[in-house]
């Protein structure tokens, strides 16, 4: 692998790894480090190209940062994990489960979403034309050429179809906020097409982990300790 992952650990227990969102960093799970490390051996990472971790030379897609996250699994000797991702994170878990499914014992979505028409026209038309502007000037420079990369990552990822989401075999659980950037209807959705997944709504926007710690912290503790083995076992 090209690059090596800046990460934070604590505790002890079973792997929980924390996938943040576009353009953060390991930083965002400030509010759940010391919660969820009571009870497992949290790992909490920066994607390619995020906070510490280097870009590398590899593309900067969802796809590919799935990939990194299993050679971050094998360079721990992590033989499987619970993974919980928000936003882009969420995406990259969602990725990673259809690949692996051997690799991941649950799974937590946080406002993911399977491409760009899951997210309300307010938030993604901004998106775009930041991300045609900053590819017009990707050319000329380096900060302009690192920001189309990440805009593209909310433009052209992260195409998943609801054929793959029949391919996880993790119990799941789908978790968004009631005012989440990400639509009511494509949460819904998300869930239908995850055979047995849990569905839940947590009061805020997209940001719920952040600023409704205490309530997304009880739902997910709630979800990761309520039994074991793959969905509809």
């Amino acid at each position: 692998m090209d690059i090596r992952h800046f990460y934070i650990e604590k505790g002890q227990g079973e792997p929980l790894i924390l996938l943040h969102g576009n353009g953060e960093s390991c930083d965002y799970f400030s509010n759940q480090m010391d919660v969820f490390s009571q009870l497992y051996h949290v790992y909490a990472l920066d994607t390619r190209g995020h906070g510490k971790t280097p870009r590398g030379e590899q593309p900067f897609t969802i796809k590919q940062f799935a990939e990194d996250l299993l050679g971050f699994m094998d360079a721990h000797h992590i033989d499987s994990a619970h993974l919980l991702g928000f936003s882009d994170g969420g995406n990259i878990a969602m990725r990673f489960a259809i690949g692996h499914p051997d690799r991941v014992n649950k799974l937590v979505l946080n406002g993911a979403n399977l491409n760009a028409q899951g997210v309300k026209r307010r938030v993604q038309v901004p998106i775009e034309i930041g991300y045609k502007i900053a590819q017009r000037f990707s050319g000329k420079s380096n900060a302009a050429k690192l920001n189309a990369e990440m805009l593209g990552l909310m433009v052209n990822d992260p195409n998943v179809s609801i054929r793959e989401l029949s391919e996880i075999k993790a119990r799941t659980l789908v978790i968004a906020g009631t005012k989440d950037m990400i639509k009511e209807e494509h949460t819904k959705l998300i869930a239908a097409n995850i055979e047995g997944a849990e569905l839940a709504f947590i009061k805020g926007d997209h940001f719920i982990a952040n600023k409704n710690a205490k309530e997304f912290n009880e739902r997910v503790l709630e979800f990761l300790r309520g039994g074991y083995g793959t969905a509809g076992s």
